[in-house]
């Protein structure tokens, strides 16, 4: 029962940390950015399973990170309020052409990040860009002016 307990502790305190770290999806985290998600991962599990390292201690821990899991969706699914704190919603990062600093700030983004997706996107200045926004799964979504 001490694992379930700690295991749904750390789930939810993982949860947390993972919001207040940022959006960026897999494909955009920085080497430093991986680093800090796998050690996350690596103390995590040490909470979970403390000193007990049998297999059915292990399998508690997976089967109550799972419940959590999916409690959590089934909170998402039937609050918009507690999906968006879960979740974020989109952000408008630049806009006419006026990259808001301080929505990337917040975001823990910089104006090379963006200029990273707009390259991605095929864009060669931040200028060829009408509107920007950071989706709730870290990704930027780019759309050009209007070609005159």
């Amino acid at each position: 029962m001490d694992t379930i307990i700690r295991a749904t502790v750390v789930y939810w305190v993982l949860l947390i940390v993972l919001r207040m770290i940022g959006r960026r999806t897999a494909s955009q985290l920085s080497p430093f950015e991986m680093l800090v998600l796998f050690l996350l991962g690596g103390m995590s599990i040490q909470a979970v399973v403390a000193d007990d390292r049998s297999l059915v201690n292990a399998i508690a821990g997976i089967f109550a990170i799972a419940v959590n899991h999916v409690f959590v969706s089934w909170l998402k699914e039937i609050s918009t309020g507690f999906r968006k704190v879960v979740d974020g919603t989109p952000v408008v990062v630049l806009e006419e052409g006026q990259v808001r600093r301080d929505v990337l700030h917040g975001l823990r983004m910089i104006d090379e990040d963006l200029m990273a997706a707009a390259r991605q996107k095929g864009a060669r200045s931040l200028d060829e860009i009408k509107l920007a926004v950071v989706e709730r799964d870290g990704t930027v979504s780019l759309f050009r002016n209007d070609q005159k």
